[in-house]
């Protein structure tokens, strides 16, 4: 999941998706926000059922779609559209509906602007790192890493790769070759939880990231991949030439290139911090 599909409310971020061409919010995340409650997945279903009982409509507007959870796994979760969302916020006791409901109208409106501008999309990405505060030369990779990724996940969606899960392994053997280790792994490395990993990779590691991905779109397309078996293969075949690279790289310099470090604290004189 990039920066994409999350919005950030005051400090805290609200997951979202794409459906019908429009931004769905995650109600779990909205609850949390306005409410600061503990466990908002309580909160959520007892305001679900207690709104049933009472006959309301708002229920109605709710639908399960698949938002990326804290192990890196996409599981359903109950969102609602910028109008549904608006309707269940009247329902929660907060001082911070109204700012919330503000906020809500904006980035809702984000995406009719995108749909006319795609580069609107990716002004707001950068903006978004900008104002957490990461240096311009980060953003940069970044921003190239997502555009390598976007690449690659286009030739699987071409090469017959279907399902959620058929992306995931393929993403985690690239990432098992060039750095010994899958997402979920490198996330509890670095001491993660729910954030994106590579929010939290240093220059060098995002470098390597696109090298394992780049060199996995060129070898797909070169030998014509078609199908899981033969994209799985491939994808091994790419993280390794960044894998080979990276072992090249410390035993020249004597320094791994996988860091602990992240950006959970942000930056202090641009410089990453770690927890």
């Amino acid at each position: 999941m990039t920066n994409n599909y999350l919005a950030i409310f005051r400090g805290q971020e609200v997951r979202r998706e794409i459906y019908n061409n429009e931004w769905w919010f995650s109600i779990v995340d909205s609850v949390r926000v306005l409410t600061d409650s503990i466990d908002a997945g309580a909160y959520w279903r007892k305001l679900k059922q207690r709104l049933s009982e009472e006959g309301s409509q708002v229920v109605t507007f709710c639908h399960g779609l698949k938002l990326m959870a804290p192990d890196g796994k996409r599981y359903l979760t109950d969102c609602a559209n910028t109008e549904g969302l608006l309707r269940i916020v009247q329902s929660i006791p907060s001082p911070k509906a109204e700012p919330f409901k503000r906020w809500l109208a904006r980035v809702g409106y984000e995406r009719v602007q995108e749909i006319e501008d795609p580069e609107l999309a990716t002004k707001r990405t950068r903006f978004l790192y900008k104002a957490k505060g990461y240096p311009d030369s980060w953003i940069e990779k970044r921003m190239r890493g997502i555009n390598i990724r976007e690449e690659l996940t286009d030739e699987w969606r071409n090469r017959e790769i279907k399902t959620e899960k058929e992306y995931a392994i393929l993403t985690a053997e690239i990432s098992k070759a060039t750095f010994d280790m899958t997402p979920s792994e490198y996330k509890k490395y670095k001491r993660l939880k729910r954030e994106n990993l590579r929010d939290h990779m240093d220059g060098l590691e995002l470098i390597f990231s696109m090298l394992g991905e780049a060199s996995t779109t060129r070898i797909t397309t070169a030998k014509n991949v078609v199908g899981f078996k033969r994209n799985e293969k491939a994808a091994h075949e790419g993280g390794k030439i960044a894998g080979d690279a990276r072992r090249a790289l410390e035993k020249k310099s004597g320094k791994k290139v996988s860091t602990r470090q992240n950006y959970l604290k942000g930056y202090k004189g641009r410089k990453l911090i770690s927890t």
